[in-house]
């Protein structure tokens, strides 16, 4: 089941294309990270499918409901975690979650959603108005998994997290996919999202420039990986003609290869094993921060490769 789909989803202002012929699938049970730089089209695309925006033309469906006519049915199984989530100063965390439990007729536990993202107990009974910013975005995650959603739409979840808060996004991700639940991952934290995410998405000036894994990615564009080899002894053998080598460089007892194709690393270690004692093999493969770039080069250009494909 597709959980959300779009087809040709275009918004205009005026002259100005916001979002030009989205066409998205995103499978039921994964976690999907939505990137793109700003401006490319991210916000507009989730207030579509939120129904807080119409859309010029095409169509889009969130768990089955149409989201032009049927939004608050959307709405009613989704988590969301807005950017920029503003919490009542006067409230506190559990006065919060009260409110969004009742307007969602569950019975859910407040402090077990609070425990979930992390919120301090001795703050929950505080005014959210002398929470940090940190604090108040483990509250809202807490109110985005009320009514155990079957869709969570998570943007730039970590903001204003310190590493240990961004750790804990992550392990509370990783549980709800394996429980079942899908998240539609915004986010410019590129390494979060590489950690989490099963695809990703990227937008280019409105438009889907790819979909894929990260790893389908590095295969796409055809970027570099650094095969380090701990070696006995130099081996006197040539690497330079394996197809997808692009250097190779030697110094006292260690190997360095380039590789950009991902079937020579292998080749690469199979080969060199046959004229010394390999002792240690490390790999630095590009990284999603490397592969965005590179999609969302200005000149559009990528690497000589396969085009890229959007998987809709």
């Amino acid at each position: 089941m597709a959980v959300i789909e779009t087809r040709d989803l275009t918004k205009r202002y005026g002259d100005m294309v916001a979002l030009d012929g989205l066409d998205l699938t995103v499978r039921e049970g994964e976690v999907f990270g939505f990137l793109g730089p700003n401006g490319a089209g991210k916000s507009t695309a989730i207030n579509i499918l939120l129904g807080l925006l119409r859309p010029t033309s095409g169509n889009g469906r969130v768990l089955g409901h149409d989201v032009r006519s049927e939004s608050r049915e959307v709405r009613r199984r989704i988590g969301i975690l807005p950017e920029g989530y503003s919490t009542y100063d006067r409230l506190t965390a559990r006065e919060h979650l009260d409110y969004a439990i009742a307007a969602k007729g569950t019975d859910d536990d407040p402090d077990a959603l609070l425990d979930r993202t992390g919120l301090a107990a001795e703050a929950r009974d505080r005014p959210a108005g002398e929470y940090s910013k940190g604090m108040c975005q483990r509250l809202a995650l807490a109110i985005a998994l009320v009514g155990d959603p079957d869709l969570l739409i998570l943007d730039e979840p970590s903001s204003g997290l310190d590493p240990s808060g961004m750790a804990d996004v992550r392990e509370l991700v990783r549980e709800e996919a394996a429980d079942g639940t899908t998240v539609f991952f915004s986010s410019h934290l590129l390494p979060a999202v590489e950690a989490v995410c099963d695809r990703v998405g990227i937008l280019r000036g409105g438009r889907l420039a790819t979909v894929d894994t990260v790893d389908g990615l590095r295969q796409t564009l055809r970027t570099e990986s650094t095969l380090t080899l701990q070696v006995d002894a130099e081996p006197k053998i040539d690497l330079a003609d394996i197809p997808g080598v692009s250097t190779v460089t030697t110094t006292d007892g260690e190997l360095q290869v380039t590789c950009t194709d991902p079937a020579a690393k292998a080749m690469v270690i199979s080969r060199v094993a046959t004229t010394t004692t390999v002792r240690d093999v490390t790999i630095e493969d590009a990284s999603l921060d490397d592969l965005f770039e590179t999609v969302t080069a200005s000149d559009g250009s990528v690497p000589e490769g396969r085009p890229l494909e959007v998987d809709a």
